[in-house]
């Protein structure tokens, strides 16, 4: 059986293997890491990728599967098949054995041959002969077909083992490649931790890589209904007591990296995800700048309220997110710039991050 590689060793675009993008990742100075926010950029893009490879390779060890399950199924069919002519065969040497034991009870002998030889033969005799040839006939059938079945029987017997030598071998494929795309994950996921870590992202005090900030997981959030997120799986910004969805903040950090870079400060941050409680406060407190409750992109960990400048249209901060932002797949809403004009805010596309 032909067994097709799922995982392919993958080295992205400007970056070497995996390993060397996890060792610049986790051993660089923290300064160093802030000098390039592509480094992270291309940490986040590997993983989401690496993240793609998973599902495909999901759907082709499901598929795979469901051939092992065929292959067995056939087996079962040949096994039942083989018992079957094993039967048949008991039943067939059954009559061989009674027709060599009647030649046993009733022997022609010498005398009865002779007759028959001279033309002298009686009824008795020719009754004797006939029935000796019937007997050699029907057992030369037998043999035949005996013959035939143990054929069949190994036949069937080379072909159930070639499939339960196939099976096992495409189930210790299966398990090896599994491993190896989860290590490869778990590999990238670390990388990326060691360099939110450094960029002052407080994952957790022993530096495992949380729930919340493994980009791997960022779909699963949108399994919780608007506002209704759990803490675990939200990643933390920079900006102290602000989170989002694991994607969107690993895309703001390397925005916010750049930002830096071009301001010599952090951005600032008002607001980010929104519980749904909070998304009630703030609509009961501000209406008309608040979306209803359970619609808002912020409580799908998906916008940030800014401030230090991009708050106001036209500042130098603000017309640089409008140049930049998109690079790392944030947008200003066009509905922000009319009705109301919300300036300050600023929302994560993953379409518009994937085409970057």
């Amino acid at each position: 059986m032909a067994m097709t590689p799922l995982f392919v060793p993958f080295a992205p675009a400007g970056a070497q293997a995996g390993t060397q993008a996890g060792t610049q990742a986790g051993t660089q100075a923290g300064t160093q890491v802030r000098r390039d926010p592509a480094n992270l950029g291309e940490l986040r893009k590997e993983a989401e990728r690496s993240a793609k490879e998973l599902e495909e390779a999901t759907k082709a060890l499901e598929k795979r599967r469901a051939t092992i399950a065929g292959s067995e199924k056939e087996l079962k069919t040949k096994l039942t098949s083989l018992q079957g002519l094993e039967q048949r065969l008991s039943v067939m040497r059954q009559p061989v054995s009674q027709m060599v034991e009647l030649l046993y009870e009733q022997p022609i002998a010498a005398n009865n041959v002779t007759p028959f030889l001279s033309g002298n033969a009686d009824e008795r005799t020719l009754r004797a002969l006939s029935d000796v040839t019937q007997i050699v006939a029907i057992r030369q059938q037998a043999v035949e077909q005996t013959s035939a079945l143990y054929k069949e029987t190994e036949r069937l017997a080379g072909e159930a083992q070639e499939l339960r030598a196939g099976n096992l071998l495409a189930e210790a494929q299966l398990a090896a490649e599994v491993d190896t795309l989860r290590q490869r994950s778990d590999k990238i996921v670390k990388s990326l931790t060691a360099a939110l870590v450094k960029m002052g992202i407080k994952i957790d005090k022993v530096g495992r890589a949380a729930l919340g900030c493994n980009p791997l997981r960022a779909a699963t959030a949108g399994d919780y209904p608007n506002g209704l997120i759990p803490k675990g799986m939200l990643c933390p910004l920079q900006q102290k007591g602000f989170s989002l969805r694991a994607d969107a903040t690993i895309a703001f950090v390397s925005l916010n990296e750049a930002y830096r870079k071009r301001f010599g400060k952090s951005m600032c941050v008002t607001d980010a995800y929104r519980s749904l409680a909070e998304q009630q406060s703030v609509y009961y407190r501000r209406p008309g700048f608040a979306a209803v409750p359970g619609r808002s992109n912020h409580g799908l960990g998906l916008a940030v309220d800014l401030c230090g400048g991009v708050e106001r249209s036209g500042s130098a901060e603000f017309v640089w997110m409008e140049k930049n932002s998109k690079r790392y797949g944030w947008f200003h809403p066009s509905w922000a710039y009319t009705g109301p004009f919300e300036p300050w805010h600023w929302e994560y596309d993953p379409k518009i991050d994937s085409l970057l």
